[in-house]
């Protein structure tokens, strides 16, 4: 050679989102464009009726698969794959034998209902109506928020604790030889790649909600109460930016894991809502509403969830999240029932009348989340007559889409009041135009929508990419983020308040909402 260097060979960043439905994988190069990509299906195992699961090692061929498949596609080598940033649906949780890595049981997923029961008897327990007696007195001598919201937090399924109690239950021989570790989808993932039975760190913070006021430890008031062994319990404590190198025996060579986060807080990194005030709404299979309330948690009477949005070093971004159960299911179901046969039609079908005739739908096939937090409701369609059409029960469904929305947002203004500062939108249905146009007529606010929509998997990039120098900071970022279209309110939020189009409307959904909830406690 002459002496000559030999130019550096161009890197890359890896990341991979674990979903409920899919697993998915892009390569993304310096200006955060993705240079390949693999994806696969989930196969969701139903052993009983109400019961969720995921076969773990199928999870783990699929994750090693459109790892490869995507550095394949992209025509580059895996040596030039500089970091590896992982995102993962939330609530899934697995248990494993610690000497072994053999897991006692599938993945039991967010949507099961195996512990329906446990969690009934829980709320109505008397060591709960202790806690709820013992917040309010507090809150009455100190009149302090958080002891308010405490006495108002009830169990449900999707939160892991009681799940995790019934695995518990179901294999104590583990846990009497002291053999058990238990983990979400993200910290089961780290433990395959690095190979490393010490490498047991919580990863999400989302695991279990006992959590002491999210101060990054766990409650062992909360753990002792609900018989959870704090010894299999992941360290909360890791301050650094590298979670460990993948085995070179899965991928041929010595990746680093350099960041591992949970869905929407992925998300939220990815749409760059980096500042106090920055709102993500996320509309998929269902609506995930986030505002960055910056190093303090949110605390919440209305039903909005305190998350911690992202640990980089010793520095944590909290998040608070509204969340409405069943947005996609609603248009599926609607697709199922041929009110049309393509999604891509409902918006011209939607706009092909002037409103809905009258006709409300409630969106609840999962219940009513934040304000109304109530898991009896029923879905509905109210106002039926004989001049309805299918058209205005497709616009009916999609303006019930934007009213939730509406509502998530009033509540999270009305609590946090913290002043907004930008709105961005992803996930599959916020492609459709008439959602996002009345969405934002609705808000009174400008609403940007993303040139795509993957933004769980560039979140979990931007973070790996930080962690290696990649990208150097997070203006860095936000110089990266490409808009596809801006929805600007066709009116001023004032017009829409003293009584604008939907005044009314609003109003009489508001009343359809009331009349679906508490149905099932009536059967």
């Amino acid at each position: 050679t002459g002496g000559l260097l030999m130019p550096k060979r161009e890197t890359f960043i890896l990341s991979v989102d674990v979903g409920t439905t899919s697993i998915r994988c892009h390569v993304y190069d310096k200006s955060a464009s993705i240079r390949g990509s693999c994806s696969t299906k989930v196969s969701l195992l139903y052993p009983q009726p109400g019961y969720v699961e995921i076969d773990p090692e199928d999870l783990w061929k699929g994750f090693v698969t459109v790892v490869k498949g995507a550095v394949q596609d992209s025509g580059l080598q895996m040596c030039q794959m500089e970091s590896l940033g992982i995102s993962t649906q939330r609530a899934t949780f697995i248990t494993w034998d610690r000497n072994t890595g053999k897991p006692f049981h599938n993945f039991i997923t967010w949507q099961d209902l195996r512990a329906a029961e446990l969690v009934r008897s829980w709320n109505r327990s008397c060591a709960m109506k202790t806690v709820h007696g013992v917040m309010k007195m507090l809150h009455f001598l100190t009149r302090q928020k958080r002891f308010l919201a405490a006495s108002l937090v009830v169990f449900t399924t999707q939160h892991v604790s009681l799940r995790l109690v019934w695995a518990l239950n179901n294999i104590p021989q583990a846990v009497e030889d002291s053999s058990c570790y238990f983990g979400t989808i993200d910290t089961w993932l780290l433990y395959k790649l690095t190979k490393v039975v010490l490498v047991h760190r919580m990863l999400s913070v989302l695991i279990v909600c006992v959590l002491c006021d999210h101060q990054m430890c766990w409650s062992g008031f909360l753990c002792s109460l609900l018989s959870i062994p704090l010894s299999i319990l992941p360290s909360v404590q890791n301050t650094s930016h590298k979670f460990g190198t993948c085995d070179p025996s899965i991928f041929g060579v010595p990746i680093p894991v350099m960041s591992v986060m949970a869905d929407q807080q992925a998300a939220m990194f990815g749409e760059c809502c980096f500042d106090i005030g920055d709102v993500k709404i996320t509309i998929g299979t269902g609506t995930f509403m986030d505002i960055n309330t910056g190093n303090k948690p949110h605390t919440s009477v209305a039903g909005l969830y305190p998350l911690v949005g992202w640990k980089i070093g010793a520095d944590v971004v909290y998040l608070a999240e509204g969340n409405a159960a069943g947005t996609g299911a609603a248009i599926k179901w609607a697709q199922d029932l041929e009110l049309f046969s393509d999604v891509k039609e409902t918006e011209a079908i939607a706009t092909s009348v002037e409103d809905s005739d009258g006709v409300y739908f409630v969106p609840s096939f999962s219940g009513l989340q934040a304000p109304l937090n109530d898991p009896k409701a029923c879905a509905s369609f109210m106002g039926l007559k004989p001049s309805t059409t299918k058209r205005h029960l497709v616009r009916a469904i999609l303006e019930s889409i934007a009213f939730r929305n509406k509502q998530l947002f009033e509540v999270m203004l009305r609590e946090t009041r913290i002043p907004i500062t930008k709105i961005r939108a992803d996930g599959g249905v916020c492609t459709n135009n008439f959602i996002m146009q009345l969405t934002a007529d609705l808000l009174g606010r400008k609403i940007e929508r993303p040139s795509h929509f993957d933004m769980s998997c560039l979140g979990a990039a931007f973070v790996a990419g930080l962690g290696t120098g990649y990208w150097r900071n997070q203006e860095e970022l936000k110089k990266l983020l490409t808009t596809d279209q801006h929805f600007l309110p066709r009116r001023s939020k004032a017009d829409w308040d003293k009584g604008g189009p939907y005044r009314g409307v609003l109003q009489s959904w508001e009343r359809a909402l009331q009349r679906s909830m508490h149905w099932y406690s009536q059967l």
